[in-house]
């Protein structure tokens, strides 16, 4: 199964998948964070060009990780719907997108992402306003 995590900056979702990686047995897991494919790729281009690369390689990797049998995390602001979209067509069942969102700022309001088109029907939806990390975690891992 595929995890993908999708919100704005600072929403929660690496915290997230980091934590479900720490609650439950983290061999069976493998995590995709953007700005871990930012650095192994060198990919600092933040237009839309250069994020739709950064999106494209987490998605190759996770797909390829989850044919090998992987249970993967992935947490990526991945802004564009259509993007999206088109890789949960391509999954199928195995891919949960998991919209990440928060009403307050967490120091990150500069990396703000304008375009960021938020999914109007996300298999999960989790606001981390006023929610603590195991009852997040709980409403993920249920479906």
């Amino acid at each position: 199964m595929i995890y993908w995590f999708t919100g704005q900056p600072g929403s929660g979702k690496t915290t997230l998948a980091k934590s479900i990686m720490e609650k439950y047995d983290f061999m069976e897991w493998f995590h995709i964070d953007g700005d871990d494919i930012r650095e192994l790729f060198d990919n600092k281009d933040y237009s839309k060009e250069g994020r739709m690369k950064n999106i494209q390689l987490a998605q190759q990797m996770a797909q390829y990780l989850h044919s090998k049998g992987k249970r993967v995390l992935v947490s990526l602001v991945s802004p564009y719907k259509e993007q999206r979209d088109e890789f949960k067509n391509k999954m199928g069942t195995s891919l949960i997108e998991i919209y990440i969102y928060t009403s307050e700022t967490r120091g990150k309001e500069k990396f703000f992402v304008e375009d960021y088109v938020a999914p109007s029907e996300s298999f999960i939806s989790v606001c981390t306003d006023n929610t603590s990390i195991d009852d997040c975690i709980e409403l993920i891992l249920k479906k």
